[in-house]
Parts: C-alpha cells; sequence; structure tokens
C-alpha cells in the first residue's frame, strides 16, 4: 500500500537560529550513499555552525532501492548532521524522476521554504534538484544562488533530444545562477563547452574525501579476503559504485574474459548494489567466468576492501569526478578507467594509471593485464597517486573552499 506523503513536508531537528549566521539552505534530491548525496551530506554536516545556519531540503530516498545497510548508514549520516547543527527538511515529491505532478509540488514547497526562511544563500546539487530549486529560489528573491551539478547530464544518460532540452535548460538556468561549482575542471570545461553560464560564474572545487581514513588503516589483508571469499593466491580486480547503466561494469565483465584467460588466477570484485545485478550476472555465467566473479552488494567498509585490490578499475561512461577513485589513490591502488569526464582530472596516464577509451573492453582488459603482469610499474603507480591527492582532495579542503566561496558571495555587491 502506497503511504500518502503529499499533506507536508516535515522540519526534523530545528535547532536555534544564530543571529549572526549566514543562513544557507542545501537542496538535493535523493539522500544514498552515492557520491553526489553523501557529498552534500558531508558538506552540510561540516559547514563552520559559527558562521553558517544550515538547512537542508531533501527528497524521498525510496527511489534509491537501498538495502537495509544502506538505509542504516545513512540515517546515522543524516543523525550526525543534525548532531552538528544542520537542520533537516524532508519534502518527499521532490524526485530524481521527471513526474509533473511531484514537481510542480515540489517548486512551490521548495518557494515557500525560501520565503519562509529568507536565506542568504540557497545551493542546489544534482540536475532535477538545481533547476526545481535555483526558479524556486530566483522567484522567492533569494539574494544568492549556487548550484553544484555533482556531473552533468550532457553525455550518457539521455538520448539526443531530450540531452538537447536538458542542455537548454541548464543555459537558461546558468542566467540566474551566481556560481556554478563543478567538481573537476573537465566538468567545468564542458559546461563552457555548451555555452551554459559565463567562465566568471564556473569554479571548479574537488569532491573531498576523509583521508584521514586512510592514513591510519591497517588492513589484514588474508583475512579480508577470505571474508569476501577471494582465494589468497589471486590477484583481485575491483570496482565501487552503483550497478547502473552509466557505470560501465558490462564492458568491465566483457574484459575480464580475455583477462582470465590470459591470466586466470585473477578474481573480478564488484562492491555496490543496483538494478543491473542480475543482467550482471546472467553476463558473467554466460562467459563462463561465473567462479571469477564475486558481487558483494553495498558495504560500510569500502576503505579496508578496496586494500585487497591489486587494481581498481572504473569502466565509467560518464563521471563528474569519480570520487571513488580519490579514495583507491589513498589506499595505493593503480587504476584503469574510462578516458571520461572528471576522470582524466585524477587519472594521469603512466603516472598513476591508465586511461582506455569509454566502451572498449578490449584496451581495458589490455590495461589490466599490463598492470597484473608488471607488478613493479603497478606498485609505482600507486604510490605516485597517493602523493597526488594529499591534501587537495582532503574534505576540510573542500570545505573551507567553499566557504571562502560563500563568504565572498555575500559581500555586498557595488
Amino acid at each position: 500500500m502506497k503511504v500518502n506523503t503529499r499533506k507536508c513536508c516535515k522540519s526534523i531537528g530545528t535547532q536555534p537560529r544564530l543571529s549572526r549566521a549566514i543562513k544557507i539552505i542545501h537542496v538535493v534530491t535523493r539522500l544514498d550513499k552515492g557520491g553526489s548525496a553523501e557529498d552534500t551530506i558531508v558538506l552540510v554536516s561540516g559547514l563552520s555552525k559559527d558562521h553558517y545556519e544550515v538547512i537542508l531540503v531533501k527528497g524521498s530516498s525510496l527511489e534509491s532501492e537501498m538495502s537495509p545497510k544502506e538505509q542504516y548508514a545513512l540515517l546515522k549520516a543524516v543523525e550526525a548532521a543534525e548532531r552538528n547543527g544542520a537542520r533537516i527538511i524532508d519534502l518527499p515529491f521532490l524526485v530524481r524522476r521527471i513526474s509533473p505532478i511531484d514537481d510542480l509540488e515540489a517548486f512551490l514547497e521548495l518557494f515557500k521554504i525560501f520565503r519562509r526562511e529568507r536565506p542568504g544563500i540557497v545551493h542546489t546539487h544534482t540536475s532535477k534538484a538545481g533547476f526545481l530549486g535555483r526558479w524556486a529560489a530566483f522567484l522567492a528573491r533569494v539574494p544568492t544562488i549556487v548550484h553544484t551539478p555533482h556531473g552533468h547530464v550532457f553525455e550518457g544518460y539521455f538520448k539526443v533530444v531530450f540531452t538537447k532540452v536538458c542542455v537548454i535548460l541548464e543555459r537558461i538556468s546558468a542566467l540566474i545562477t551566481d556560481k556554478i561549482i563543478a567538481v573537476s575542471d573537465r566538468e567545468r570545461n564542458d559546461y563552457i563547452e555548451q555555452r551554459v553560464g559565463r567562465k566568471e560564474k564556473l569554479v571548479t572545487i574537488y569532491s573531498g574525501v576523509g583521508l584521514d581514513r586512510f592514513a591510519d588503516l591497517k588492513v589484514d589483508i588474508k583475512a579480508k579476503k577470505t571474508e569476501l571469499g577471494i582465494p589468497e593466491d589471486y590477484d583481485v580486480v575491483g570496482t565501487v559504485g552503483r550497478l547502473v547503466m552509466i557505470k560501465g561494469h558490462r564492458y568491465l565483465v566483457e574484459a575480464a574474459k580475455d583477462v582470465i584467460k590470459e591470466l586466470p588466477r585473477t578474481v573480478f570484485v564488484f562492491v555496490g548494489e543496483g538494478k543491473l545485478e542480475g543482467e550482471l550476472r546472467e553476463q558473467a555465467r554466460a562467459l563462463g567466468l561465473t567462479k571469477n566473479m564475486i558481487f558483494i552488494g553495498w558495504r560500510s567498509d569500502v576503505a579496508e576492501i578496496l586494500y585487497t585490490f591489486d587494481i581498481f578499475a572504473f569502466p565509467s561512461l560518464n563521471e563528474g569526478m569519480g570520487k571513488v577513485l580519490v579514495e583507491a589513490m589513498a589506499a595505493c591502488k593503480p587504476i584503469v578507467a574510462s578516458k571520461v569526464g572528471g576522470i582524466v582530472d585524477l587519472v594521469k596516464e603512466g603516472v598513476n594509471g591508465i586511461l582506455v577509451p569509454p566502451r572498449d573492453s578490449a584496451a581495458l582488459s589490455a590495461g589490466i593485464v599490463r598492470l597484473l603482469a608488471d607488478k613493479g610499474f603497478a606498485r609505482q603507480l600507486g604510490r605516485h597517486g597517493r602523493q597526488m591527492i594529499y591534501p587537495d582532495f582532503d574534505v576540510s579542503a573542500r570545505l573551507n573552499k567553499l566557504e571562502r566561496l560563500y563568504e565572498e558571495l555575500g559581500k555586498p555587491r557595488n
């Protein structure tokens, strides 16, 4: 039975207002443990409460079809944000999918929230929340509007006609936006190439990772392999991400066929869940790879699991930045990844990894075989990768840059 959630939005964990703090409202469609949602919750939790009164308006998480473990982890993250002073407002009809009735209700409710709360800044996240939230903020006369796409939809998501519509909507919305924050230089350049916003409106601030988790992490790799069902003497090629089309997992499964043919003592580990899991399992079965494929679902111990990998593979078809790449680099893992989007900001050919064309299983398998066959070269890439991310990709660096940006935007304008 479907529960009627349209009666009202619900405010959770109301905090006392700070008279001199700048009020910022963040808007995101759904919260899950994916990169953009996790980035948003870390941001609202970490902003200085001495300078900012932080509110997060979030849509329903039911679209994500999360496992109980992922739901629990998300709940704990939201509770932590509330303990750190953020106020959470649930807006159930703010959904990611296109839904005219829900979208209109979400737009009107956002407008009411902005008029009631009178924020100094509205910061929207991802495309759908970005479109509805920015226009609601504009009509509510919010002084400053900021948007972070967390990866654009200009390639790989939709058919050509709808993609063109998205570009047009982004161009129009950019006119009312004070700053568009890209999570990589490649994403910023894509916006410029698509004529979405003037150059001076676009700024790059990389997503941050809690690098301190990796600095002192001690992992018993043998025990972890046993826990995951990986033979101790097998090489491990692993990937982390939702099992959805845009992540390109089917090409990794296809590449595995050639890798295992040449190096049979290799296992491929997929961390994450999603609607394509059944299809990927069937693909592996049809290729005779079932014994060399391990699907372990969503995990809260990704940092530890990364240490069991010999190579991190990332066959994504489009990526704003690829936050998990930073985590793999923090774990000293060499990378084989698609040459798309913000990945090229992080993975440098022959320095910390190998870049291959998207949708090219042969190139992907060749890169993996090369690193498995040359362990010394692979270790060298892993060491360089770890050096590349400190300290610029720590979450504290992102928070500092955002706070400086907010302060700049809050200054009186001539």
